[in-house]
């Protein structure tokens, strides 16, 4: 049977694979307050609804960063999703083509940049890290303007990695050498659907786009000693120019929670900035985004494109978040669950869910085109 939402996709994501991978996509960082708050929180936010409206034709299509879309939302960068099914990254980037939105690369995904851009027409969009390393970064850079990528997301809310004690008991991390393959080897083994599809004939496993800079350490303890080690701490304001003097695209910073970091952006003239606390990975008790939303796109929405993630499962929750100031919206967990419950094919039915259900939530507030959508639509719990 077809899954029927999002939480369905979760479900059968967790009885697909592996516990490390369901505990790595599902889990926040400490005891997941912030987790809880960006669904929970968005969950409350009340929609008017308005009746005797002609609804009988809805538009959902906009367009971000001068790129047309079907409707305003992407699928945001998630590390490792490559694992999740056969060359995952490379599946969804395809389910989000097909689609007509943007699909956006992380920097430590498991397909490279380069097989994943040969495989869809459309340039995808890149997400990077400061690293420390800058001829590392310089070298990427160069792979996403050959690639076409026009947009870059520059995340800066992870400075060190969350404390994400769930991937700890999984065997994820914290479990180092013999002992930690083992505990693995055995959790792919009770998902032997997973070991074969994904296990064998996804090989060859690794981290695509920093392959060159781990060399021969592919395992997953190099991985995270590799982003413990190599993320720059000391990255402040002024370290944009280095990336603005190198990457000809759009810029868009993600990772903003507090409006007087919205405001510098708007200073430095970025082109646009992801709302986002990181999924609730980062900094536990940390605000929702969608309670940091309405003061930040208030400040600088005239100045720049204001995207926001966290805690959208459904297309009511992508009306709700517009309806908050957002410009448009980036799914994460959402995409990873479809990913790994059905391949594409997932994704795909899961797109195609979210604007069947956005198109429901704006004719029951009485809107029929995504610029009518605001603050003027919300209403009183």
């Amino acid at each position: 049977m077809k899954p029927a939402s999002v939480g369905d996709y979760r479900e059968l994501a967790r009885r697909r694979l592996p516990k490390f991978l369901f505990e790595y996509i599902d889990g926040g960082s400490y005891d997941q307050v912030t987790l809880r708050r960006n669904v929970e929180d968005l969950r409350e936010v009340a929609l008017r609804q308005r009746v005797l409206v002609d609804v009988s034709k809805i538009d959902l299509t906009t367009t971000l960063f001068g790129q047309a879309m079907a409707m305003p939302l992407g699928l945001g960068p998630i590390g490792l999703a490559g694992m999740n099914a056969r060359r995952g990254e490379v599946q969804a980037a395809r389910a989000a083509e097909k689609a007509g939105v943007p699909f956006c690369l992380s920097t430590v995904s498991a397909c490279s940049l380069k097989e994943v851009s040969a495989k869809v027409e459309t340039p995808v969009w890149m997400q990077l890290y400061m690293i420390r390393d800058r001829g590392f970064m310089e070298e990427l850079l160069a792979q996403a303007r050959d690639a076409g990528c026009k947009r870059l997301l520059f995340t800066v809310d992870m400075p060190y990695p969350g404390s994400r004690y769930r991937d700890v008991r999984s065997g994820l991390a914290g479990a180092a050498g013999l002992k930690g393959d083992i505990r693995r080897t055995f959790q792919a083994m009770l998902r032997p659907a997973w070991a074969w599809d994904v296990g064998l004939l996804g090989r060859p496993h690794g981290l695509g786009n920093v392959a060159p800079v781990l060399g021969d350490n592919t395992g997953l303890e190099d991985f995270f000693a590799w982003m413990r080690n190599s993320f720059d701490q000391s990255l402040v304001w002024k370290d944009l120019d280095w990336i603005r003097d190198r990457w000809p695209g759009e810029l868009i910073l993600k990772g903003v929670l507090d409006v007087e970091d919205a405001r510098l952006a708007a200073k430095v003239q970025l082109d646009g900035l992801v709302v986002s606390n990181h999924g609730g990975r980062q900094l536990d008790g940390a605000s929702s985004t969608c309670a940091a939303l309405p003061e930040i796109a208030k400040a600088v929405g005239k100045e720049m494109t204001v995207l926001a993630d966290g805690g959208v499962r459904s297309g009511l929750d992508v009306v709700r978040m517009l309806a908050l100031g957002a410009d448009g919206v980036l799914i994460g967990r959402a995409w990873a669950y479809a990913l790994a419950g059905r391949g594409e094919a997932g994704v795909s039915h899961v797109l195609d869910l979210i604007a069947a259900e956005m198109r429901v939530a704006m004719a029951l507030c009485g809107v029929t085109r995504i610029d009518q959508i605001g603050p003027g639509i919300l209403g009183n719990a």
